[in-house]
């Protein structure tokens, strides 16, 4: 049973037990999102060429909008691309497990919040966005980092406190950048501002590009999600808000702690899409169609992601303390998003199941061969935790450490 029909019938007992009488004739039927990884079908033959595109119908139900008509459900997509897709989604997937692993080997501390089940939006958004536009997020980063610029092996080792590391051992888990990926940000919902000023950037420069501006459902009813919706709305910012909504925040589920769980409605005056975040055809659709309606001139933009995470919220967390292990095996087994894709390529005969096997290995042997790498770098120095507090350039005479004795002479006035 989907997790909006069980919150239906919750509503209907509160009103009964209230004695509010249910209105049924004026209201329309209730629709629910499509969150099935493989309900999307070819609309055509398929060509032979691999690099040709062909069109693609998604279920029905995989868009619902506000205050806007949702994209159409067909999408132009090619042999090549879903191969493309498969394999990264695979390897994102071996990335996250293998940090899961070195985590539970006391290989790395502190915070680690792992995106496993959710690679359909990290992989959908990216084959839908290029090099110019900018994405921002929050701690469950990793996958965001690699796509846009990064490597498995650079996020490993910064995950492992090493030198080779994206941010040279000195940043962890949730502070990974790129030229075009802001983060990997530690505070709740802190990330959204920073994006909407990102977009602000963007429109200063004339740039026909667009921000992204990532955030989970926990993270949805912090005060400055809305303060960054006004600004971006009312100065038509080209910032695509993006609500990844796994349906748990850290220790409970979003019915238990947002009134409205329709998140793509929350931005007022802001259109909102929901998207089937599970289905990574969706996905890349509706992020394609997000980025046009930015650029456009259109003003911001509230997108959904519908997803699922298998694990907790972070590796500290059980994550089976507020949902039971059969409903995350019920997700595993019927909704994942790459055996959906893998479903697709193999009924629509983009190519047979021992390429897949291969593609697997190769994910694993990749990501076994980086975990190697990263456990070989050296931890960084304790003079380097001096060298990158500021833009370079831009440091100060002098900075001071813990104490007053303790300080740091970047150069003499």
């Amino acid at each position: 049973m989907s997790f909006s029909m069980l919150r239906s019938r919750g509503l209907r007992a509160a009103a009964r037990s209230a004695g509010v009488k249910p209105v049924r004739s004026t209201l329309p039927a209730m629709r629910f999102l499509q969150t099935d990884a493989d309900k999307s079908s070819p609309a055509e033959s398929l060509p032979d060429a691999g690099d040709k595109p062909f069109t693609v119908a998604l279920h029905g139900e995989s868009f619902h909008s506000y205050r806007c008509d949702a994209p159409s459900n067909e999408i132009s997509i090619t042999k090549d691309e879903l191969v493309q897709m498969y394999t990264t989604m695979v390897k994102m997937r071996r990335m996250e497990q293998a940090a899961d692993a070195l985590y539970k080997q006391k290989m790395i501390r502190g915070f680690c919040h792992l995106a496993i089940g959710q690679e359909a939006v990290s992989v959908g958004m990216e084959h839908a966005i290029d090099g110019d536009d900018r994405v921002i997020t929050s701690y469950r980063c990793h996958t965001f980092a690699v796509l846009r610029g990064g490597t498995v092996k650079g996020v490993i080792a910064e995950l492992m406190g090493r030198v080779d590391g994206m941010s040279y051992g000195k940043g962890g888990s949730m502070h990974i950048f790129t030229p075009s990926f802001f983060g990997g940000n530690g505070i709740v919902g802190a990330q959204v501002p920073v994006g909407a000023g990102i977009a602000l950037a963007q429109k200063y420069l004339k740039k026909k590009s667009a921000t992204f501006a990532l955030y989970g459902d926990g993270a949805s009813n912090q005060g400055q999600v809305f303060e960054s919706y006004n600004m971006a709305k009312l100065w038509n910012l080209p910032c695509v808000f993006v609500c990844e909504n796994n349906k748990y925040g850290m220790g409970t589920s979003a019915e238990r702690s947002s009134m409205n769980t329709d998140f793509f409605t929350r931005g007022d005056k802001i259109p909102g899409l929901q998207v089937n975040g599970m289905d990574i055809l969706a996905v890349k659709k509706a992020t394609a169609w997000a980025k046009e309606w930015v650029t456009s001139g259109k003003g911001p933009l509230v997108v959904e992601f519908v997803t699922y995470r298998y694990g907790g919220h972070s590796m500290s967390d059980p994550g089976t303390t507020y949902r039971t292990r059969d409903e995350v095996q019920q997700m595993r087994s019927e909704k994942d998003a790459i055996a959906g894709l893998k479903r697709y390529i193999l009924e629509w005969g983009v190519t047979d199941e021992a390429s897949l096997k291969a593609i697997d290995k190769n994910a694993k042997e990749e990501v076994d061969v980086a975990v190697e790498e990263a456990k070989k770098s050296p931890f960084p120095d304790v003079k380097t935790f001096w060298t990158d507090i500021y833009y370079k350039g831009t440091e100060p005479p002098m900075m001071r450490g813990r104490e007053k004795e303790e300080f740091h002479v970047y150069h003499k006035n």
